[in-house]
């Protein structure tokens, strides 16, 4: 399996087909069995991946370098601030230079609607290396991967006839990229998960993720629908995944984002509501979570929350996309 996509870039997982994302699952699964197991795996010695962010990260930056560590390469780590990015360098230099000095260019471009993917695909137009996306305004694909793969370590990979729910949770510290719930509901659909995404009305997605989302379940087969009532929402979920974000026209206007928000506040993960979904329904985030406000410490701290092998899978999948691509 190892370089078997050499060279493709890994911007959406709508880029991708079902079948090659089910090769990255497996290379993740196989992967992660030999990380647990001290079974050495270089597979990529001496490749280097540059990892460009424009925004803050825990989990990406260490799951891409420990990742690209355990594979045999090695990271170099960019703050675009301290960059010529920050002077206004083009994409196309930038990417021409670097995939001239390495292998692969991660990059997190998220806060921004419009500005993140866009940028991404013009530096991959210029690159002659694979281009990854770190999380942008449009999808995070390393996550919703990290996500599916847990989902099936838990419920089996056929999923048919089991429900997701992507809900809006309240936040008061800023306006959250919408790539998060974006990715989830263009990827699930695609792999048998009746999707219901819930959100309060000032907080709808972008039209081409809802698209294509609408497209993929009427292809796989599957529901997919929109409700503004969070209870409703979560009434016989097998999976539950309540976050926040921002609203698209307002993410320059982040204190009157925040004012709309204030009204949302009971829209909260507690415990009334996981006693709506289905007994063995489990609880899950991208994190870093608001607790609090987006979910109280008794849920993600309790039996259902699989938020830590949601996020240690994030590891084995930014490993599987390397090894398959670099």
């Amino acid at each position: 399996m190892i370089g078997q996509l050499k060279g493709r870039d890994f911007i959406s997982t709508q880029d991708w087909s079902d079948e090659e994302i089910e090769l990255a699952l497996q290379t993740a699964k196989e992967l992660k069995f030999m990380f647990k197991n001290n079974i050495p795996h270089r597979y990529l010695p001496d490749k280097t991946i540059f990892l460009m962010f424009f925004d803050k990260s825990t989990r990406t930056r260490n799951s891409f370098e420990a990742g690209i560590t355990q594979l045999g390469g090695h990271a170099h780590y960019i703050d675009v601030s301290t960059s010529q990015i920050a002077h206004g360098e083009s994409p196309k230099d930038t990417g021409i230079i670097l995939s001239s000095y390495g292998h692969a260019i991660a990059i997190r471009h998220d806060l921004v609607p419009g500005e993140g993917n866009k940028y991404m695909r013009e530096m991959a137009r210029w690159a002659d290396k694979p281009v990854f996306n770190m999380q942008c305004d449009v999808d995070h694909p390393f996550q919703t991967l990290a996500d599916l793969m847990t989902i099936r370590e838990i419920f089996g990979e056929n999923l048919r006839g089991r429900k997701i729910v992507v809900s809006w949770a309240y936040a008061p510290s800023y306006a959250k990229p919408m790539s998060v719930p974006q990715g989830l509901i263009m990827l699930m659909t695609r792999f048998g998960l009746d999707v219901t995404l819930a959100h309060p009305p000032e907080y709808k997605l972008m039209d081409e993720p809802m698209r294509i989302a609408r497209e993929n379940a009427e292809k796989a087969g599957v529901k997919f629908e929109v409700v503004d009532d969070m209870d409703a929402a979560f009434e016989g979920a097998d999976i539950v995944y309540p976050k926040s974000w921002g609203i698209e026209e307002l993410f320059d206007r982040p204190e009157e984002a925040l004012k709309i928000a204030k009204k949302y506040q009971d829209w909260i993960c507690d415990e009334r509501r996981m006693k709506l979904a289905k007994k063995e329904a489990i609880y899950m985030h991208c994190l870093p979570a608001d607790r609090g406000y987006e979910v109280t410490d008794a849920v993600i701290d309790g039996p259902q929350s699989v938020v830590y092998q949601e996020a240690e899978n994030r590891l084995h999948t930014a490993k599987a996309i390397m090894a398959l691509t670099m």
